[in-house]
């Protein structure tokens, strides 16, 4: 009998600096016991205060770095991140419709925790039409989810008035994350089509400046949940407790001057040892 990893396929930006993009994807589904593969959209020069610069993978090249991966790891998950090229958008619809991996987390990141615009206004109409549809999960934070509905979502009634309108779109279930409401629990919403009521996901909010590429990780962490047999909902559930781990447990770490990462590794077997500087 031979053994096998469950295989998850990012496809995403490369961060520089390590705190998000395919860097982060990476981390976390290697810290969760999957085999990370990945295929990157775009090259950004960027640290810890922002983004300066975004240079996208030629389309032919993301389709062949998908391909290889497909045709012989054959992932049972994928995550999709930052895109910001309609070309590049077709290129990762074309394959999802070819080769139709089991499950398919769809993170669309507009914006950077540093506030730093990622994507070309053309490429949303794109991202809305040809890959929300094919998607087990969307992840969109409060103002994704307020551009791609023209709601203001701003509390758990605005969040699910606006889950519903993201299910129009075509995708089997949406995730609004709520981590930048007011006061001190957080709330993420999941609304699975066909299901009246939504589930909801609260926690305490921790206090920290390290929410570096916070979104790419709880995505990916999604889709590594699902492809080690979770449900959708529990693989919801121990993604955020995931990240809020990472979170907990990196808030006192200093990596850089502006937002610094979460910790990927905070489990007992992967633990940091960090130094403390004077």
């Amino acid at each position: 009998m031979k053994k096998t990893y469950p295989c998850v396929l990012t496809i995403a930006g490369s961060d520089c600096s390590g705190g998000a993009g395919i860097q982060a994807d990476i981390k976390t589904i290697s810290a969760l016991g999957a085999y990370a593969a990945s295929a990157i959209t775009a090259i950004t020069v960027q640290n810890t205060l922002g983004v300066t610069g975004i240079h996208p993978v030629p389309p032919e090249f993301v389709r062949g770095q998908i391909e290889a991966v497909m045709t012989d790891i054959r992932p049972q998950a994928v995550k999709i991140g930052m895109i910001n090229d309609v070309k590049i958008v077709e290129v990762i619809a074309g394959a999802l419709q070819k080769f139709r991996p089991r499950f398919v987390v769809f993170d669309p990141v507009m914006v950077s925790t540093s506030g730093c615009k990622l994507i070309e206004d053309e490429a949303i109409e794109a991202l809305t039409t040809r890959l929300m549809p094919l998607a087990t999960l969307i992840t969109p934070n409060l103002s994704e989810a307020q551009v791609l509905t023209g709601i203001r979502v701003n509390g758990q009634e605005s969040m699910q008035a606006a889950a519903h309108e993201l299910l129009k779109l075509g995708s089997r279930a949406v995730l609004i994350k709520g981590g930048h409401l007011d006061g001190g629990r957080m709330y993420d919403l999941l609304q699975v089509k066909d299901e009246p009521e939504p589930h909801l996901f609260s926690a305490d909010k921790v206090e920290s400046n390290n929410t570096h590429g916070t979104g790419c990780t709880l995505s990916s962490a999604i889709a590594t949940r699902l492809a080690l047999g979770d449900s959708l909902e529990d693989a919801v559930a121990r993604a955020k407790e995931y990240v809020w781990q990472g979170i907990l447990t990196g808030k006192d770490v200093h990596i850089g001057d502006g937002h610094g990462p979460l910790n990927h590794f905070h489990s007992p077997e992967a633990m940091h040892i960090f130094t403390e500087n004077e």
